[in-house]
């Protein structure tokens, strides 16, 4: 099994997919999915025919050590994963079967720095939710739109080329470290890839979340490089997220896909047709608009890549949400609420607000993207949590609407109906949703479509899926605001985003 801390002693040179033996393809064959995510990993066995045989959960957590500064240890995340995937090969010998091939879903925001002999971690991994590099944007801003030209994504301090510069600022023994060629950077992704396989790759769909990614050539930007002061040396190599990335032993399991998080939601909600729509609600939140094999930049949103092969790339865009779980982990702690006395989704069900509440703690994602700020109340009972926390929940929701209203210009068709995933998928924001956008919500039976888009980019094409290839819901919610109440209730959201400054001119 694996070694505590060891990176050397389980890898295998081999980035090639082997066939199967005439005494495997004897065994029952099974796909292993890992979704490593912001609060935890967790691991998924499929069959072929892609129904669900096993699967687990590793929590790990996030520290604060200071303001915007928001950290994961990469250390604790690579144990996870390795426990998980000796957990799956137990589960999977135990029924005399084989594990065809794995792939992995990884938070996509989150980098760090890591030795590229050793592969021991330099630094913590900086979360999606840091933004410690706040106080060097304003000097970029003369560069925003040539970035968002190139790269498809906004400036902004959540992303990789920022957090290089303010690293390198701040620790000058570090920046030696990187000049000298000893060093590498890169998202999560890429240092698990490394550890797992031995072999350093970051795959497209995470690579656009760098603000280093030419979106159009699929390569590194040289100007984009240049900009962020960052060497080419110091990054891992970019590679399709359909693509041999190694062998992870023991098990000799074959890497065949890494993909980011939301982009797997998206294909697990059948996004991989073009025009397809679908929300996804975890730690974070994120609406994806598939855009077809031509990438479209779309103001206040991000462009980048569904998924890609060898052969060929689909394009997305995308408007996140920074706080949508993670907004009422932070209410806990503000309003004094044990987690297990929290029920948000119970708390909001019957309750109502003519209040407005902007989650600040994390800054502000699309369409705005605005760094950390204290949170804003207005016209709300502050006195009474329960009203906070449903001007909290209506804003995911109302976040929600600005991205839809962004996504409309460029859409060819509206859809008739919108889907929903995930862990903060709840009632309530749903219902709140088909009031503000006037169109029927539908909840996803299966909970973890990120882990189910997963298996869908790594099973063999010729197989037939079961019942989950089709999107079946469990819940509609049908719009059941007035019109006038729908129009007020954006009206004073645009009109508290306006007085707070955080809407720009032209949005």
């Amino acid at each position: 099994m694996w070694g505590y801390r060891c990176f050397d002693t389980h890898i295998k040179d081999n980035r090639s997919t082997n066939s199967l033996t005439a005494s495997t393809n004897k065994k029952k064959i099974s796909f292993l999915v890992l979704d490593q995510g912001t609060s935890s990993t967790k691991s998924f066995l499929f069959d072929i025919q892609g129904t669900l045989e096993h699967s687990a959960k590793i929590k790990h957590s996030l520290t604060r050590p200071a303001p915007y500064h928001v950290e994961c240890d990469p250390i604790t995340i690579l144990e996870a994963c390795r426990s998980l995937i000796d957990q799956a090969l137990s589960v999977v010998k135990a029924k005399g079967g084989t594990i065809q091939s794995m792939g992995l879903a990884v938070q996509r925001s989150t980098f760090l720095f890591w030795d590229h002999k050793s592969m021991e971690p330099r630094t913590q991994a900086l979360s999606w939710q840091d933004s410690r590099a706040h106080s060097i944007i304003k000097d970029f801003e003369p560069h925003q739109n040539q970035i968002k030209r190139i790269s498809g994504t906004p400036l902004s301090a959540h992303f990789g080329g920022p957090k290089f510069l303010h690293c390198l600022i701040e620790d000058r023994t570090l920046k030696q470290e990187v000049l000298s060629g000893n060093i590498l950077f890169g998202p999560l992704s890429a240092f698990l890839t490394h550890a797992l396989t031995g072999t350093p790759a970051v795959d497209e769909s995470i690579a656009c979340r760098s603000l280093l990614f030419n979106l159009s050539t699929g390569k590194w930007s040289e100007k984009l490089l240049d900009l962020f002061q960052v060497p080419r040396s110091s990054l891992p190599e970019l590679v399709p997220i359909k693509h041999s990335f190694g062998t992870i032993v023991p098990g000799n399991i074959q890497l065949q896909c890494v993909v980011g998080d939301q982009q797997a939601a998206l294909i697990g909600q059948g996004g991989r047709k073009i025009g397809t729509l679908a929300m996804n609600f975890g730690t974070s939140g994120s609406v994806q608009f598939n855009v077809g094999r031509r990438p479209a930049l779309v103001p206040g949103l991000i462009s980048s890549i569904l998924t890609s092969s060898n052969t060929d790339k689909i394009y997305m865009v995308e408007g996140t949400i920074n706080a949508c779980n993670s907004l009422f982990y932070h209410l806990e702690k503000k309003l004094n609420i044990p987690h297990e006395q929290m029920h948000w989704h119970k708390r909001c069900q019957e309750r109502k607000t003519n209040g407005v509440f902007i989650p600040g703690f994390t800054g502000l994602a699309a369409p705005y993207w605005t760094s950390g700020f204290p949170d804003i109340y207005e016209g709300i009972d502050t006195s009474d949590p329960n009203d906070i926390i449903r001007a909290g929940m209506e804003s995911i929701g109302l976040l929600t609407y600005d991205i839809l209203e962004q996504i409309k210009p460029i859409a060819t068709s509206w859809p008739k109906k919108l889907t929903a995933s995930g862990g903060g998928a709840r009632p309530p924001l749903l219902q709140f949703i088909a009031d503000l956008t006037n169109l029927p919500v539908c909840h996803s039976t299966m909970k973890d479509r990120t882990a189910y888009g997963v298996y869908q980019l790594i099973r063999p094409k010729e197989k037939n899926l079961s019942k989950f290839e089709e999107s079946y819901f469990d819940l509609i919610f049908h719009p059941s605001l007035a019109k006038d109440q729908q129009k007020s209730k954006v009206n004073r959201w645009h009109k508290a985003l306006g007085t707070a400054g955080l809407i720009k001119n032209g949005q």
